[in-house]
This record gives C-alpha cells, sequence and structure tokens, in this order.
C-alpha cells in the first residue's frame, strides 16, 4: 500500500511508523528542523506498546513527489486544513482513501470540499503520542481501540474493511465502525472536557481531586452531548457516566503541549466548535464558553504582554 502521512506528528509519525514497519510504502510529510531529522537519522518512535523503533523512512516537504497514492493519513493541525487538503490534491486519485486523525468532528467534510467527494473517511484516534524532539515520536497511553474507521454515510465498503486489516497487520488496534459519527462525538465530549487541562496547565487526576473544578469538566461535557443530540447525533444515553472519572489521572490534552510551548491552539476546533454549533442549534453553552472565552487570547500562539 502506498501511503502518504500528510503531517508527520504525534498520530501520523506513529501510525505511519507502524505501517512503514509493517513493510507499506510510507512517505512523510514534514517541515523544518523535523524534516531535516527524519531525512538525516531516520524517524523514532518510542512506544509504551511497541518499544523503541527506528527507521529510514523517505520525508519530504512536498507532498505531490510521492505521486499518487492509496492512503492519505491525515493529521495537519486543524487550523491548517484547507491548505494542507489543497496539497494533497496531486496524490489523490479515483481509489485514494484519505483518513484525517486529529482532533474534531467535521474534518473529512472539510478535506472533501477541498479535494472532492468520495475520497474521505471517518477516522477517531484514541492514544497520546506527541513530538518529543525532531525526528522522535513518544507514544505514551493507548487502549486496545487505538483507531476506529468508517464511512461518513455508515455504509459498508471493502475499502475501509481493507482499510483497518491493513492497520491491524501493522500492529495499530483499529476497528471498523458502522457509525462513525457516533465515535468521533463520543471522543470530542472527552476531548472539549479535557480543554480544562490546557485552561489550568494541570492533569485531570488533580482537577478530579477538586469537586468544584470535576463539576466544571462534568457540565463542560454535558454541553457536548446536547449540542450532539441536537445535531441528531444518537450518543449513548448513560455515555456520561463514565466521564470524567473515566480519565487516566495523568492525561492531557494535547493542546497543553501547544500552550506551553507558544505555539497555536486547536481551540476553534473543539470548544469554539461547541459555542458555534451551540448558537446554531439553540443549545446554551455558557461553561464551553467561558472555557473557551478564557484560552481564546493564546489562540494564535503566546500573546505579548506590556
Amino acid at each position: 500500500m502506498r501511503v502518504l502521512v500528510m503531517g508527520t506528528g504525534g498520530l501520523g509519525g506513529y501510525f505511519g511508523g507502524l505501517l512503514a514497519r509493517a513493510g507499506e510504502s510510507v512517505t512523510f510529510v514534514a517541515r523544518g528542523a523535523h524534516l531535516e531529522a527524519i531525512r538525516a537519522r531516520g524517524l523514532t518512535v518510542r512506544s509504551a506498546r511497541h518499544g523503541e523503533l527506528t527507521l529510514r523512512v523517505p520525508a519530504t516537504d512536498d507532498p505531490k513527489s510521492a505521486g499518487t497514492v492509496d492512503l492519505v493519513l491525515f493529521g495537519v493541525k486543524t487550523y491548517d486544513l484547507e491548505p494542507a487538503a489543497e496539497l494533497i490534491r496531486p496524490c489523490v486519485g479515483p481509489e485514494t482513501i484519505v483518513l484525517p486523525v486529529q482532533n474534531g468532528i467535521d474534518n473529512a467534510e472539510r478535506i472533501e470540499r477541498v479535494i472532492g467527494a468520495g475520497h474521505a473517511v471517518g477516522g477517531v484516534a484514541v492514544l497520546s503520542a506527541r513530538v518529543e524532539e525532531p525526528g522522535v515520536i513518544v507514544h505514551a497511553v493507548s487502549g486496545p481501540r487505538e483507531l476506529t474507521v468508517g464511512e461518513l454515510d455508515g455504509q459498508p465498503r471493502p475499502r475501509t474493511e481493507r482499510l483497518v486489516a491493513a492497520l491491524e497487520r501493522a500492529g495499530i488496534g483499529a476497528a471498523l465502525s458502522p457509525d462513525i459519527r457516533v465515535a468521533l462525538w463520543q471522543k470530542f465530549v472527552g476531548i472539549c472536557g479535557l480543554t480544562l487541562t490546557t485552561l489550568t496547565r494541570l492533569p485531570m487526576g488533580v482537577l478530579l481531586d477538586c469537586p468544584e473544578s470535576a463539576e466544571l469538566a462534568r457540565l463542560v461535557m454535558e454541553e457536548v452531548a446536547a449540542v450532539a443530540r441536537a445535531k441528531g447525533v444518537a450518543l449513548p444515553e448513560r455515555y456520561l457516566e463514565g466521564l470524567p472519572s473515566g480519565f487516566a489521572p495523568s492525561v492531557r490534552q494535547s493542546m497543553y503541549y501547544d500552550l506551553i510551548a507558544g505555539r497555536r491552539l486547536e481551540l476553534e476546533t473543539l470548544n469554539g466548535t461547541v459555542v458555534r454549533l451551540g448558537r446554531e442549534t439553540g443549545v446554551p453553552t455558557p461553561h464551553n464558553f467561558a472555557v473557551y472565552a478564557a484560552l481564546k487570547p493564546f489562540a494564535a500562539g503566546a500573546p505579548k504582554v506590556g
């Protein structure tokens, strides 16, 4: 399988690295020091599940150099989504699958508005992985199901079955969902609650030990679930009962690492989307608005003070 990893961050580097180890033909798109390190020393993945592996892999800052591919593993930050989707158009043939793995509920639809309908499928990644230093991906935590895949219209197709089989051969805990929208929103509920770890700069365990902050996390997630149901998504009735207490004590949202590094935040994709959709559907979202508004000054990167 010819694979293009569009965005070799934590998720793209982890999934793409395992696919390359399994013998798939994988090209990694990166830039700057990260690209130079991969070219010079290879891509290193330090995984809690798979141990450490270093792979000599093709790496580029020009996606079209990969030619037409079978799969685009799409992992760029969501604020760069449309420009990145434009860059992969030369790589998309009639049978190409584009699989977005980053946070958010509408990435596949946004990609298809750029490259055309029929290529994107839904993807839900549930794991913690990040770029520790140029050329090095650290994978810390994941459960048995790391990546859930599904057709946007819910119709079963051989292509997604083949994709899941390839992911499983690579050692990725993969599953096929008959309703990927439910899986996307289930993750979205939790990840929006985890924005409190970005806001407070504290891991979830500390927040859950404080009754007031634990209550705030619950209220944030209840609002997200209410918006989902207003959008016609059939979340399980008792889904929220395991949240937020089900989070690992050490877990932090990936956006936290962007905040402390002074990078741009995917805030609009997360709690900002909840606020926007709440207004569209008439669902009140005051707690998400408070979290969103408090982080908004950091959305474009570290604000200048004084």
